[in-house]
C-alpha cells in the first residue's frame, strides 16, 4: 500500500517526481492493450502534440487544471483534456505549442507558467505522439475559454488522479473488439483516455521518486 499523502501533496513532490532519473519510456493507449499494436499500419507517421499540465497552489492543497471539451467537435466532444493541441510549423517546439494552445483555448498566459518538465511521451492510438509538461501557475488565474474548442474550464485536486486508489482499469468495445484504459472518476467528471494514462505516468514517476510501487 502507497505511504504516500495525496491529501497533502506538496510542489516539493511533484517537482521531484518530475525530475526522477530514469530513461524516458514511451507511454501510449496499447500499454492496456499491446495486441492492439498487431493492427497497426506499418512505419505509420506519428502526428505531434504537446499538453500542459497546469498545477494551481490553492489552500485546499494542489488543483490540476482540465478543461472538457466543446459538444460540437468532431473528435472527442464533451471529453475532458489537458489544455493543448497539435504542434504547428511556427512553435518553435512541443514546449510552445502547449503554452501556445493553454493561452489559446483558456486565456492562460505563458508568463504566468513555471515549467516544471515534460513528463514521458504518450502515443495515443488515433496517431498523435503527446508531450505532456508540468507547469504551475503562479498568481491569480481567471479561465478565459475559447468557446469553440473549451465548453469548460475546472479544478480537480492533483491528489485524487495521482491516487492509485481512485484508477480503475474500464474497457469499450471498439471496432469489434475490446479496448482497456484507465479512468479516474471525480465526482460527475469522468477522466478517461489520454489525460488519464499521461496522469498514470505521473502517479508512477512520484512512487518512484519515494522507491514505491503503486498498487492496481
Amino acid at each position: 500500500m502507497s505511504t504516500i499523502d495525496f491529501e497533502n501533496l506538496s510542489r516539493a513532490q511533484i517537482e521531484a517526481a518530475v525530475w526522477v532519473p530514469e530513461p524516458e519510456r514511451a507511454r501510449s493507449d496499447f500499454d492496456l492493450n499491446p495486441e492492439a499494436r498487431a493492427h497497426l499500419p506499418p512505419h505509420r507517421r506519428l502526428r505531434p502534440a504537446a499538453v500542459l499540465c497546469a498545477v494551481m497552489e490553492r489552500e485546499s492543497g494542489l488543483q490540476v487544471v482540465l478543461t472538457r471539451r466543446a459538444d460540437h467537435l468532431k473528435k472527442h466532444p464533451g471529453q475532458i483534456a489537458f489544455p493543448g493541441g497539435k504542434v504547428d510549423p511556427g512553435d518553435p517546439s512541443p514546449l510552445g505549442a502547449a503554452l501556445r494552445e493553454a493561452e489559446e483555448e483558456i486565456g492562460l498566459s505563458r508568463e504566468q507558467v513555471d515549467i516544471t518538465g515534460p513528463l514521458d511521451r504518450y502515443e495515443t492510438s488515433t496517431g498523435f505522439q503527446i508531450t505532456p509538461f508540468v507547469g504551475f501557475i503562479e498568481g491569480g488565474f481567471h479561465p478565459i475559454t475559447d468557446d469553440g474548442e473549451v465548453a469548460e474550464v475546472f479544478e480537480v485536486p492533483l491528489g485524487h488522479v495521482l491516487n492509485p486508489v481512485n484508477h480503475e482499469r474500464r474497457s469499450r468495445d471498439w471496432q469489434g473488439t475490446r479496448r482497456w484504459f484507465w479512468a479516474m472518476p471525480y465526482q460527475d467528471r469522468y477522466i478517461w483516455g489520454a489525460t488519464a494514462g499521461i496522469l498514470r505516468g505521473l502517479c508512477e514517476r512520484l512512487h518512484r521518486a519515494h522507491d514505491l510501487e503503486p498498487s492496481e
